[in-house]
């Protein structure tokens, strides 16, 4: 779409007015005095309103395990036949071993003998040697 009128400079710069960005909004908290957002949990101690809603001692001790057991697991050469035990989880992964299956190529056959077939049964000829023949 092609723009109909220009506008002035001023016009531009009066839209623009509003694009400029706003700083972060942030509270103290109240339990480590750690900044973090109105309204949400203090990612440092994992206090809100003066109550803990997530232990975070328990969640970085979780974390940290799992970080060092993959580390752990790349480095051993047996890392390729690893179980999958998921401390944690309520399910169990089951190793499937994937068979690669060749599929018939029937059809690709039949497009490469339809198309020789056409070949044979019409000559090719160009719009020069069309026009030559009518003359």
């Amino acid at each position: 779409m092609v723009v109909r009128m220009r506008h002035t400079r001023a016009h531009t710069a009066n839209r623009r007015s509003h694009h400029a960005l706003e700083a972060v909004a942030l509270t103290t908290c109240k339990n480590c005095g750690a900044q973090h957002k109105p309204h949400h949990m203090c990612p440092a101690c994992g206090f809100y309103k003066g109550r803990m809603v997530l232990d975070l001692t328990v969640a970085h001790a979780s974390r940290n395990a799992r970080i060092t057991a993959r580390k752990d697991a790349k480095k051993t050469p047996e890392a390729a036949e690893h179980d999958h035990s998921h401390e944690g989880h309520d399910h169990a992964h089951e190793h499937v071993e994937e068979v690669a299956v060749e599929k018939p190529k029937k059809a690709a056959a039949k497009k490469v003998a339809k198309k020789d077939e056409s070949a044979e049964e019409k000559p090719k000829t160009t719009r020069a040697k069309k026009a030559t023949k009518e003359a």
